[in-house]
């Protein structure tokens, strides 16, 4: 018995039908009709904590159809048959996929299950990994408690807001500081400052003493004590 844990009825039927609300709700995960072959069915009746022989024979035996009753019960699916219809198996493999995604959240396996239906051997690891975490039984098995309990710390995690904040602070900081102060500095200080130094005080200490002093000091004292001696003292003998 996976769903009543020895309870009274009232208790069963308040505890199946929180777990069956949460499956409801997420009606993006709908698997197609009778997907299952009878050895798969049963690896997911037997992983979600019901008492059965994983075979490939017929899903007529009493133990496989006490357990498909218990299941069709626990969740309010009508009839109470014990036969794994259309929507029985729809049912269980949503269970499935929900298990999967919460798994991936809570133990971030490496690779990560995949989206599917299938009770295979990596799902058994991965619960193994979350029972070994909060030092449980290593079963494989994920009855009602402990699916209650990774979708709980699930929702916990998918609540909290990591995508917005993340986005954009990164974007705006960086595009907006490293474009503005990078072209206005580099243009004006370069250009101005070059042109005025260099033209004006080359030009006007260079032509103005060169010309003044040479000119003056070398034509006045030859042309005035050469004349006048040599023509006075011939003459007056």
């Amino acid at each position: 018995m996976w769903c009543g844990f020895g309870k009274s009825s009232a208790t069963f039927a308040v505890t199946c039908l929180i777990t069956a609300s949460v499956v409801i709700a997420d009606t993006g995960f709908a698997a197609p009709q009778r997907s299952y072959t009878p050895q798969q069915f049963r690896a997911v009746l037997r992983g979600l904590g019901y008492n059965v022989k994983v075979t490939n024979s017929a899903l007529t035996d009493e133990e496989t159809k006490k357990a498909i009753r218990e299941f069709q019960t626990g969740y309010k699916l009508k009839p109470v048959d014990g036969i794994a219809g259309a929507k029985t198996q729809d049912f269980a493999a949503n269970i499935v996929k929900i298990l999967h995604r919460n798994l991936n959240a809570v133990v971030k396996p490496n690779p990560p299950l995949p989206r599917d239906h299938f009770y295979g051997s990596r799902t058994e690891e991965v619960v193994k990994e979350y029972q070994k975490k909060y030092q449980l039984q290593e079963t494989g098995i994920a009855n009602l408690a402990l699916r209650q309990k990774v979708n709980e710390e699930a929702k916990t995690l998918f609540s909290q807001p990591t995508a917005t904040p993340t986005a954009t602070p990164t974007a705006t900081p960086t595009a907006t500081p490293t474009a503005k102060p990078t072209a206005k500095p580099t243009a004006k200080p370069t250009t101005k400052p070059t042109a005025k130094p260099m033209s004006t005080p080359t030009a006007t200490p260079t032509a103005t003493p060169t010309a003044t002093p040479t000119a003056t000091p070398t034509a006045t004292p030859m042309s005035t004590p050469t004349a006048t001696p040599m023509s006075t003292p011939t003459s007056t003998p």
